[in-house]
């Protein structure tokens, strides 16, 4: 008889939903105090946060919401090409609609693209940044026709492609240790609707080159990358670390693409440091 595969079940707070221009979009909120506004990368959902306790450990000091990027978890799909301006847009609205003015935003991987056309358009809103295993380079031409390659599969096999994919975010060395997290993870992104799937590699393929956004912009940036990523090279990171006037850098050793999950301890950590960092008086007086 076959073993049947390890079940990871994280305890996931209540959720809300606003419409945000005729998309329900889900989101939560918890802790109190200064806000850190979490956004998830792709085929993931709010509840990515909530697998190591990540969140938890957070809203022990801080107000912590993270939301259902559009097409992903409970939220739905925003057209046929999901722009990150537009998802941008998505995170503006639930932010405007719980009545908060300024907070670090946080975006792993797509959601770090989502959370650099946000500083572009509503950088006042901004206290502090964090590109979670992310970056300002848009993609290669090598990079798009692997989307396109990407597109053709998804098509005609979702589940094929969701599972290939997951497995390489995690570093080699952790994926035996963390065979219940890479399931959960399976199991989240095999509930992406294909058009969801679809519409957000069209939006990653086509987003700009916003290297210029964390050049000139005025609020501290917190780069976290996987020594062992194979998504985006922590080499790519550590060029970009050094654009912004304040910046900050964090290597995680034997981590590859899920930094949350495969290092919690030192990422939540250093995440904390930095969002105190950002929301004390001296850099909000000269912000």
């Amino acid at each position: 008889m076959a073993l049947s595969q390890p079940i990871f079940k994280p305890t996931i707070p209540e959720t809300n939903f606003i419409v945000s221009r005729g998309a329900k979009i889900r989101y939560t909120s918890i802790g109190k105090g200064r806000a850190i506004v979490l956004l998830h990368g792709f085929l993931e959902s709010l509840e990515v946060w909530f697998g190591n306790d990540f969140s938890i450990s957070l809203a022990k000091k801080f107000r912590v919401i993270a939301i259902d990027l559009p097409g992903h978890g409970k939220s739905d799909c925003i057209g046929y090409v999901q722009k990150m301006e537009r998802m941008a847009d998505v995170v503006k609205d639930v932010m405007d609609n719980l009545g908060l003015r300024r907070y670090v935003l946080v975006g792993h991987s797509m959601g770090g693209y989502v959370a650099l056309a946000f500083a572009e358009k509503y950088s006042t809103n901004l206290s502090g940044l964090c590109l979670f295993h992310s970056t300002g380079l848009p993609d290669s031409e090598e990079k798009k026709n692997d989307r396109d390659r990407a597109i053709k599969m998804v098509k005609r096999a979702p589940s094929k492609y969701t599972n290939s994919l997951v497995i390489n975010l995690f570093a080699v060395v952790n994926q035996k240790y963390m065979k219940k997290e890479i399931n959960w993870i399976r199991r989240m992104a095999a509930k992406t609707k294909k058009q969801a799937i679809v519409a957000s590699l069209e939006g990653m393929k086509i987003r700009r080159n916003r290297e210029i956004i964390l050049k000139f912009t005025t609020c501290p940036v917190l780069f976290i990358g996987g020594k062992r990523d194979r998504v985006i090279a922590f080499t790519a990171i550590e060029k970009q670390a050094q654009l912004p006037k304040m910046s900050k850098l964090l290597m995680l050793e034997r981590v590859g693409h899920m930094g949350f999950l495969e290092s919690k301890e030192i990422s939540s950590k250093k995440l904390k440091t930095f969002a105190g960092m950002c929301f004390s008086k001296k850099i909000n007086s000269s912000a």
